[in-house]
């Protein structure tokens, strides 16, 4: 069981992993911050991004913040940060 610390930017252009943010993984979602569109967002993009389940993965803190505590299920916190980071690093390497 992972839990991880997350900072959203709700109505980005894209939904994508951009980085860090003050120790937290810091995502944009195209998804508004209204009746909870963002939150169901985030565990859809993460679902897919980390290739797990989405019921694998719960909100336990911000529910009303960009700032979220999820834990996730089946995977460790080090495969987490590699799944979603190693993207970034990887295309970033491929523009060089």
């Amino acid at each position: 069981m992972a839990t991880l610390r997350v900072h959203v930017v709700p109505n980005a252009k894209a939904a994508k992993v951009v980085g860090e943010h003050g120790g937290a993984i810091k995502v944009k979602l195209r998804a508004p911050a209204v009746e909870g569109k963002a939150n169901a967002a985030l565990r859809r993009f993460l679902s897919e991004e980390l290739k797990i389940f989405e019921r694998a993965i719960v909100l336990e803190h911000g529910h009303k913040s960009r700032d979220k505590l999820i834990r996730i299920d089946g995977l460790s916190e080090e495969d987490v940060r590699r799944r979603l980071l190693g993207a970034i690093s990887e295309a970033s390497t491929a523009t060089r």
